[in-house]
């Protein structure tokens, strides 16, 4: 059973809290929802959308998991793996992810009563259905890889967000395509990583690094950073959020610390989220989240 269980990849339960930037920018974005008096709903209703975020994930763990299983082998750390290794079988797991899928998407049905939020679940399952399962598996494709893995960041964001919010309002585009940015800035650094180190292995691993050099992979990571900065800079101009202009020099260090750890690092970066392992990394990390409250309780909108 525990050989399943991290299989499951549960500790990856982190990538989910990022469904709190969709629910944070609508709260930022109409003040009038928020309610100390109806706390208990929000809570509610938080902890309900991360828990089925973090199962619809796990679902997606599960298929690339079973899929992967010819490429982990030539991973130093995921030729461990239980499935490769034999501990456990196929069939098992894929009930378990069938299972899993349906019921987060009927109890998202359920206890929200709000069509988009139900439609954002299911993307995010079908986008890791597109990005792991032949004849699409979008990771094999330079570029494609990275942009299509990263596009969960959006699809949680319009979790977060709808888990609250009214299906007629929408959030800005610039602050999806910012989030989205984020995220691909991080999967590109973890491919660096991966080329790094994995060196002539890396092609047998990631098929997609088999069309990569270095120079094209730091310049997928620098392009996306300045989308990122464009696009954050097109949001708080257009909303006016003279703060965020304010934390810009921090936002701008925090990239550079990922950069210098993907460049540095003396192992894989095998998931981006291991940098909150280092104590300095995951201070500061705090740091720019806190910055961000504040923001949050007294930057005032179109002022």
């Amino acid at each position: 059973m525990t050989a399943y269980l991290r299989a499951m990849r549960l500790g990856r339960w982190p990538r989910s809290l990022a469904i709190f930037v969709g629910s944070a920018s609508f709260f930022l974005l109409n003040k009038q929802y928020f309610d100390l008096k109806n706390f208990p709903d929000l809570l509610y209703r938080a902890v309900l959308a991360f828990l089925l975020t973090w199962a619809i994930s796990t679902a997606n763990y599960i298929i690339n998991e079973i899929v992967d299983v010819p490429y982990d082998k030539h991973h130093p750390q995921k030729q461990y793996r239980p499935l490769v290794t034999g501990l456990i079988q196929k069939a098992p797991l894929l009930i378990s992810a069938v299972l899993i899928s349906a019921a987060s998407l009927i109890l998202a049905y359920i206890h929200f009563h709000n069509r988009v939020f139900l439609l954002s679940l299911a993307s995010l399952l079908l986008a890791g259905f597109f990005y792991n399962v032949k004849p699409f598996r979008t990771k094999d494709i330079p570029f494609l890889d990275s942009i299509s893995e990263s596009a969960n960041n959006p699809i949680r964001f319009f979790i977060g967000w709808f888990a609250f919010c009214p299906s007629a309002i929408y959030p800005p585009f610039s602050l999806l395509i910012c989030w989205w940015a984020f995220g691909n800035y991080l999967m590109a650094a973890k491919r660096v990583s991966e080329f790094r180190f994995l060196k002539d292995k890396a092609g047998d691993y990631r098929q997609s690094l088999k069309k990569y050099t270095r120079t094209s992979l730091i310049l997928n990571m620098a392009v996306t950073a300045f989308i990122f900065f464009i696009m954050y800079s097109v949001f708080a101009l257009d909303y006016k959020l003279q703060s965020f202009f304010c934390l810009l020099p921090l936002v701008l260090f925090y990239f550079y610390l990922i950069a210098r750890k993907t460049f540095r690092e003396r192992q894989v970066m095998e998931e981006p989220e291991r940098l909150l392992y280092h104590f300095k990394f995951s201070l500061y990390t705090l740091l720019l989240v806190a910055a961000f409250f504040l923001s949050f309780l007294f930057d005032k909108i179109g002022q």
